[in-house]
Order: C-alpha cells, then structure tokens, then sequence
C-alpha cells in the first residue's frame, strides 16, 4: 500500500505543484538586465546558466525556454524534484557533490552532448557554503567546451526558508529584477591551478551580479541577518 501510495504521488505531486509554480510566477513583474548576449547565444549554440544555490526556484522557471540537464539530489525525495524538472522541459541527472558528484557530473556533460541541451548548475552546491563557489561548474565548462552564463537576482518580496542558503521564493505580483553577466570561456585543458583561478572569478561574477540587482532594487542582500527592510520583505522572511 505505501509503495503505491509513493508512486501514486511521484505522479500527482509534481504536475500539482508545476501548475501551482506557473500561476504563481506568471504574476511577477520582471525585469532583465544583460540578457541580449545570453538569448543571442542560446539560439545558435548551448551553455551553462550558473548561479547561487537561493536563487534556484524562479531561475528553473526562467530557464523553461532553454531545456536544461540539471543536478538532483540522489535522495529519494529527489525524485519528486525530478520530475517536476521534466514538466518544466528540463532533464534530471541524480547525485550531488556529496553522493555520486563525479558521475553526475560526467552524466550531465554526456547529456548536454547527447541531447544538445544546455546545463544549469548551482555554483555553490547543494549544501554549500553560500555563495561560494565549488569547482563542478568550472569542471563542466571545460569538459564540455560550453562557456558559462552566470546570472542572479533580487525582488521586492519573498519568503526566505530557514535552510543554508535562505533559499528565496519570489511572492506573487513581486518585482524580480534578474542580472545576466558576461560569458565565462574555460580551456579544455586546465590545470588544478587553473581551476581554482576560474572558480573564483566565477564566484567574483556572481557575487558582483547579485549585489548590483539588490542594490538596484534598493533592497539589502538577502542573507543579511538582524535587519529590517522598510516592511517590504514578507512575514516570513522577517522570521528567517
């Protein structure tokens, strides 16, 4: 009975909750910063869209456009989040820096080649630390020959989670201001010396991307801890 109750679900719970994830988000006021350079390139070639860990529900949704192989925890709760993955036109490759990082990785550089699909990586992983960067990124990119389009973003009300990243989720009918930064080339060949130059200016990107979108927006960072925001964040980003 559990176990048909379980696969009852993995077919229930994710098409419930990609309908739930498009009306919600189809009531955001957008804007796009930088974004020409990245539209333009997409529609010739594929890429690697990178950004921090907080920011990837809406960053799933925007990238709907552009069918993605992205990483997913080898959990078993991972599996719902694949398949909602699928609805949004994205492939899922399970594993995780932690369990199975190796070969997911080469996973998802086989399925970016197989399927001529680009891939979107969380640069600072799915445990962390925040906002710095890990080396998959980096590794990809030169495994794959793909440059790397690093974005963030930044809005006006949210509900922060209480986890290791204060993951965001923009509030509905929200101002979401998203900052696209200029394209990252790696060498095929690198040196480990080589990779941690890359990582970092990886991470010096994003981190300059996600500060000019909350500093647009007037909006202090969002993993700013004991400090108000003229009552504009939602209720429970004030109890994060």
């Amino acid at each position: 009975m559990a176990d048909f109750l379980r696969k009852t679900s993995l077919v229930v719970v994710p098409r419930l909750v990609w309908g739930l994830v498009a009306l919600w988000f189809s009531t955001l006021r957008l804007k796009v910063r930088g974004g020409a350079e990245f539209k333009a390139y997409a529609q010739q070639d594929t890429g690697i869209a990178a950004f921090w860990h907080y920011s990837f529900a809406y960053l799933f949704w925007y990238l709907r456009k552009y069918p993605a192989v992205i990483m997913v925890s080898s959990s078993s709760d991972g599996e719902y989040i694949a398949r909602l993955a699928e609805h949004t036109g994205h492939v899922a490759v399970r594993g995780s820096a932690h369990r199975g990082g190796a070969k997911a990785l080469l996973g998802m550089i086989r399925a970016m080649k197989k399927h001529a699909l680009n891939a979107a990586i969380v640069a600072d992983g799915s445990q962390g630390p925040a906002r710095k960067a890990q080396a998959g990124c980096i590794l990809a990119a030169s495994k794959s020959g793909k440059p790397v389009f690093p974005m963030a973003w930044a809005c006006t009300r949210y509900i922060r989670f209480n986890s290791w990243d204060q993951t965001l989720l923009p509030l509905p009918f929200s101002s979401l201001l998203l900052r696209h930064g200029e394209p990252l080339s790696v060498p095929a060949s690198i040196t480990p010396k080589q990779v941690e130059e890359y990582r970092l200016e990886l991470e010096f990107r994003l981190n300059r991307l996600y500060e000019a979108a909350w500093n647009e927006l007037g909006m202090e960072k969002h993993d700013t801890r004991g400090r108000k925001r003229a009552g504009r964040q939602s209720s429970s980003s004030r109890r994060a």
